[in-house]
């Protein structure tokens, strides 16, 4: 009987002992699974919290799409006196404007409410072209403006036709990009207020309220001339400048008389703003008074519809695009 009870309780002995083992086993199996699970866990939290702050960072960084420039930028200066250096050179202006590339700029940092063509009718006048580019590229850049400045070159020894150059550039620049606004600007006046906005309004516009030579006043009642901003549509609408006007004087006022034909109305920024600095000097030969302007201003009413954009004919010489400025040469 003692040899029984003491083999049955070795055998109960080795039963615990087994029991134990796998009761051991199954707990640390236990750990291992339960441990590659938390850590399987806090990894996925981990890039999920990575993905998030991704996502997040990359909403608060603007992207030049994101959103749109402010109508009044923050760059902007106000008043600047002027000054010309005689011995200014276009390199000089390039080196000072890296992000013009052909003549174009936009701004990195935001997209521009309006794309701009600035068109420049030029003969004979590098230097006053000079110092318009030194001034102008800086003062659109500080206005965040989306703009391409497209000079037009009249060769030939015609009279110079300050309104058909201006048609052909419209006319060209439109075959570069689809412009918003355009103005039509001469080579000698040079803007000295950055709050002087170079955009397209709800009607046309006029920018040279005033000028040194004219003690910073408006030149006459309806003066309409220098510089002047239209929207695509505004020009389209008046068919252009009229393509007559041969030697100095009468196609502003042509142009005025077209604009209130089309019940539109001229609008000006405040005096104290719309200033300009005319760069001195006497009148071009070519380019004499138009002694015809006076009876073409009485014909408007009845010509504005046969002579303009749509009767602009013109033999195109070349397209250049050079770093400040895309020259196209045309010759009537």
């Amino acid at each position: 009987l003692s040899l029984y009870v003491f083999h049955l309780f070795y055998k109960f002995k080795v039963l615990v002992l087994v029991t134990l083992c796998l009761m051991v086993l199954w707990a640390t199996f236990s750990y291992f699974v339960d441990s590659r699970q938390e850590s399987y866990k806090a990894k996925s939290m981990v890039e999920d919290s990575e993905k998030e702050e991704k996502i997040e960072s990359i909403a608060k960084v603007p992207t030049m799409k994101s959103f749109h420039c402010p109508a009044l930028s923050p760059y902007l200066r106000g008043a600047s006196k002027l000054t010309f250096k005689a011995s200014l050179t276009l390199e000089e202006v390039q080196k000072e404007n890296p992000q013009v590339v052909k003549g174009r700029y936009h701004p990195t940092e935001c997209s521009a409410l309006q794309h701009v063509a600035i068109l420049i009718p030029h003969r004979n006048r590098e230097k006053h072209l000079l110092y318009l580019l030194e001034h102008l590229h800086p003062f659109l850049q500080r206005q965040q403006l989306d703009y391409g400045i497209y000079v037009i070159h009249q060769a030939g020894s015609t009279k110079f036709n300050r309104a058909k150059l201006l048609n052909v550039g419209y006319l060209e620049a439109l075959k570069e990009a689809n412009w918003d606004c355009f103005i039509f600007h001469d080579v000698d006046l040079v803007p000295e207020n950055d709050f002087n906005i170079y955009m397209c309004d709800r009607q046309p516009k006029h920018l040279v309220v005033g000028r040194n030579n004219t003690g910073y006043r408006l030149r006459y009642q309806g003066y309409f001339g220098g510089v002047t901003a239209l929207t695509r549509d505004q020009f389209s609408k008046v068919n252009g400048f009229s393509n007559n006007y041969w030697g100095w004087g009468g196609e502003d006022d042509d142009l005025r008389i077209r604009v209130e034909m089309q019940k539109m109305r001229v609008v000006r920024p405040s005096p104290d703003v719309a200033r300009y600095t005319m760069i001195f000097h006497r009148r071009d030969h070519g380019n004499e008074e138009n002694g015809e302007r006076m009876k073409l201003l009485g014909q408007v009413s009845r010509t504005w519809k046969t002579d303009g954009l749509n009767s602009c004919s013109y033999k195109l010489l070349s397209v250049e695009h050079n770093p400040l400025y895309v020259n196209i040469t045309v010759d009537f």
